[in-house]
């Protein structure tokens, strides 16, 4: 039986990812940020941890709440969007915000739980990114303080790899999901997506250590 870490999983995807490693077996602890999400983590038999990764003080209390934990498979799955494009300036409440969710919270949870995947035999750190975070092919401005959040993302796990050398981190593309996010008309369900990037974590070697993935495990040509 694995151990699976969720960081941000109170709905959409996180939750998905802890119903889906539930149902596999595995031993999951998910975080969520308030009661109503901690209450559906626990309703699907995963050990819920109160984490609001938009505050670094709550983030800091992972390390102590993980002790002796080995992690065989972490996910960073929380995220932030505001839709506004480029003839918009960006409100600093709403720039502050994407860039704490997305970037600095991450930064913050590395150190705490990335030690923890090394100590696991092929232990895996995933990052869920999005292809808006990729600076080739930039096709318009929509969303682009959260397509700046991703894209810093993307390089905080390609930077963060050298530091832990046994581990595997990766940053994950969900693709273009069903979600409050990405809208009725996206072409996967929650279920389809969690499940290829599923098998895409089972299927991680040594030669993608840092790198850029969509959710079916294909990497992408260019950043």
């Amino acid at each position: 039986m694995a151990t699976v870490l969720v960081i941000g999983a109170s709905r959409g995807i996180g939750l998905e990812f802890v119903r889906q490693y539930r149902t596999a077996g595995d031993r999951v602890i998910a975080t969520a940020r308030d009661d109503a999400g901690l209450a559906r983590l626990k309703a699907l038999g995963a050990t819920p941890l109160r984490v609001d990764v938009a505050n670094p003080a709550s983030v800091s209390g992972l390390a102590w709440q993980l002790d002796g934990e080995k992690i065989d498979t972490a996910l960073y799955v929380a995220g932030a969007w505001v839709t506004a494009d480029a003839r918009t300036p960006p409100t600093r409440e709403d720039f502050d915000r994407l860039m704490h969710t997305n970037v600095l919270g991450a930064m913050q949870a590395i150190p705490q739980v990335a030690p923890l995947v090394e100590a696991a035999p092929r232990g895996r750190f995933a990052f869920v990114t999005s292809e808006m975070g990729r600076i080739a092919g930039v096709d318009d401005s929509m969303a682009w303080v959260y397509r700046a959040s991703k894209a810093a993302l993307n390089m905080a796990v390609a930077s963060a790899q050298h530091d832990y050398p046994q581990a595997i981190l990766v940053a994950l593309s969900p693709g273009w999901v069903q979600t409050d996010m990405g809208g009725a008309a996206a072409p996967l369900r929650v279920d389809q997506s969690v499940a290829g990037m599923r098998a895409a974590l089972d299927g991680l070697g040594p030669q993608h250590k840092g790198a850029f993935l969509d959710y079916d495990g294909r990497p992408f040509e260019g950043w």
